[in-house]
């Protein structure tokens, strides 16, 4: 009896292992099918689906960038047979050096891993695909659809930047963020296209294939169950006016420099004409690197955004806030007088006593070099060269409040700072109790030290049009639909009761003083000019102005190199833009031919 429990005891056992076992294998191999599928990592491949690039459309819905197909040929370099070179370099419409050139770089200690995946040739257009795809059969190698970056009106090449394959320096600061990107992937290089990059390169799917030995795609995996769809980057909403980024750029031909127009109650950049440029379309397409090289060695450096990137003295028309400062500091009032006798500088108007509307409106150095000793040396010590010291600082706070001698924050990704010097720098560079304001007296009239872009420039122009304020100027007002960015505002030091002075005189300048050439008898400009001196060569002709004078709705800096006198080039090139925007018409033909005729390079 004793034996016969014993028995079934061990026989129970034995067959709740067993069932154990067998319940554990059905599970394994019908109802969870993860080790199958570690199973099958040898033979199905995972093949990233890309997203589309978001569009990108201008200020009235016209498509500034779009998407359109393409084909890259990819391979795993280990694996990779070209067995017949002349047959290849034919195909691809290459040259045999180019195919040495890419087939060394993978060989090459420094490229990127040897037995990855990697791309051969991008930017394969449709047509060249169809033409090929037949006669294609060399070993290891696949072409696989992709999309590219299309400019339909060849305009804002600098602004809207461009995408490229990503390096490894890029690849290696990425592994530390999201890790998205991967060897051969595009990325946003310059300008919107790098500024928005994360918003506008989508999220990437994946697709599953079984595939043969040779590396071969043969199917479907499961029928697509495990297949992940990509997700298209958003769309970008611009501020930017195609008709009048195009007048602009018309206007800019055969010279050298920019001219940015700003709505100022919004910051909202109307137009960002920079030249010489070039046509988006040739960082597109196959050729890219070569068109690349060709614009790079260019010696008009047409790929230098001179808009965002140029930092040149403001000349003259930092005289505006020269005045602005004064008046808010108590230093003058509108109806204070100073004169001129000739003593310090050179001028181009008569010795007498003025007041800031005149000098201004007549852009006299000498009253200016007068009105900085003034703000600089206010008797706060009795040591005098302390006491530049003191009013220098109070002076360079307020200054940097305009916008300058730092980045505006603009969303321009190769936007630069330009430079106001500062104490230190004067220190290091004459030493500590060595300088006063004798020393900097250029800083009066904005030359010296001082390095302003075109873009503070107009910024400058939206201020004295906003009577005080900015909001940071961008290219980018909506993420999508529904995600309308709020960019900020900016108060400058001065008081808007103090800058009414100086846009009446402003108004002036167009009118009886030294922009004559910006009138326009049915709009109201006020604007100023510059002259930046330059070592190199013909001064720099400058601009600034906004219109009309209550409730302005345009902003503009023109800034031309080598032209000479700002009154001259820059300040009827900017009238034309101003009328251009207000009006959709130019009521002084002559006035336009004469520029479009007028080349300096």
């Amino acid at each position: 009896m004793t034996n016969n429990i014993r028995a079934n005891t061990v026989r129970f056992f034995f067959i709740l292992v067993a069932s154990v076992f067998l319940m554990r294998l059905f599970y394994i191999q019908v109802v969870d099918d993860s080790y199958k599928l570690a199973a099958d990592k040898n033979t199905i491949k995972k093949v990233p689906v890309d997203a589309y690039r978001g569009i990108i459309y201008g200020r009235n819905g016209e498509v500034l960038v779009y998407n359109s197909p393409i084909f890259e040929l990819r391979a795993v370099p280990e694996k990779a047979v070209i067995n017949d070179s002349t047959l290849f370099c034919e195909l691809m419409e290459i040259t045999i050096e180019e195919l040495r050139e890419v087939v060394n770089h993978f060989k090459s200690d420094k490229a990127y891993k040897f037995r990855q995946d990697q791309v051969y040739f991008n930017q394969i257009s449709v047509e060249h695909f169809a033409r090929i795809q037949d006669r294609f059969n060399f070993q290891g190698f696949e072409f696989v659809a992709k999309t590219a970056r299309q400019y339909p009106h060849k305009s804002l090449a600098n602004t809207l930047g461009y995408i490229a394959e990503i390096n490894q320096n890029e690849l290696d600061r990425n592994k530390d963020l999201d890790g998205y990107y991967r060897s051969g992937d595009v990325i946003g290089k310059l300008g919107i296209e790098k500024a928005y990059e994360k918003e506008v390169r989508g999220i990437r799917g994946a697709e599953y294939k079984w595939k043969n030995v040779r590396n071969v795609i043969k199917g479907d995996y499961y029928d697509g169950k495990f297949d992940t769809l990509a997700v298209a980057g958003l769309d970008l909403y611009s501020t930017l006016d195609l008709k009048l980024q195009q007048y602009a750029e018309t206007l800019m031909q055969g010279k050298m420099g920019s001219v940015i127009a700003i709505e100022p109650s919004t910051g909202e950049i109307l137009a960002i004409a920079t030249s010489p440029s070039y046509d988006p379309n040739l960082l597109t397409g196959k050729a890219f690197r070569r068109n690349y090289s060709a614009l790079y060695l260019d010696s008009l450096k047409p790929l230098y955004d001179r808009a965002t990137q140029s930092a040149q003295p403001p000349g003259s028309i930092f005289k505006l806030i020269m005045a602005a400062i004064a008046l808010e500091q108590g230093v003058i009032t509108p109806q204070t007088r100073i004169c001129l006798d000739g003593s310090l500088v050179g001028d181009h108007i008569s010795l007498g006593c003025y007041t800031v509307h005149d000098a201004i409106r007549l852009s006299s150095n000498e009253w200016f070099y007068r009105l900085y000793k003034m703000m600089l040396q206010k008797r706060k010590s009795s040591n005098a060269y302390e006491d530049t010291e003191i009013g220098f600082n109070e002076w360079h706070k307020a200054v940097e409040t305009f916008g300058l001698g730092h980045k505006l924050g603009s969303d321009i990704s190769h936007e630069k700072g330009g430079k106001i010097p500062d104490n230190a720098f004067y220190d290091k560079w004459y030493g500590d109790n060595r300088w006063k304001t004798s020393t900097i007296y250029s800083n009066a009239i904005g030359q010296g030290e001082m390095l302003v872009t075109p873009l503070q420039m107009a910024n400058m122009a939206a201020i004295f049009a906003n009577r005080g304020y900015y909001i940071t100027p961008h290219t980018i007002k909506a993420i999508g639909q529904d995600s309308v960015i709020k960019w900020p505002r900016h108060d400058t030091y001065v008081s808007e009761k103090y800058f009414d002075p100086v846009v009446e005189a402003m108004e002036a300048v167009i009118k009886n003083g030294t922009a004559g050439r910006a009138y326009l008898p049915h709009i109201a400009i006020c604007g100023k000019t510059g002259t930046a001196q330059n070592p190199h060569g013909k001064d720099h002709s400058i601009f600034i102005a906004f219109a009309p004078k209550v409730n302005p709705k345009i902003a503009v800096a023109c800034y031309i190199e080598n032209a000479g006198f700002g009154g001259t080039w820059a300040a009827p090139i900017s009238s034309l833009v101003i009328e251009k925007y207000l009006t959709d018409s130019i009521s002084n033909k002559w006035k336009e031919d004469r520029i479009l005729k007028q080349k300096f390079y």
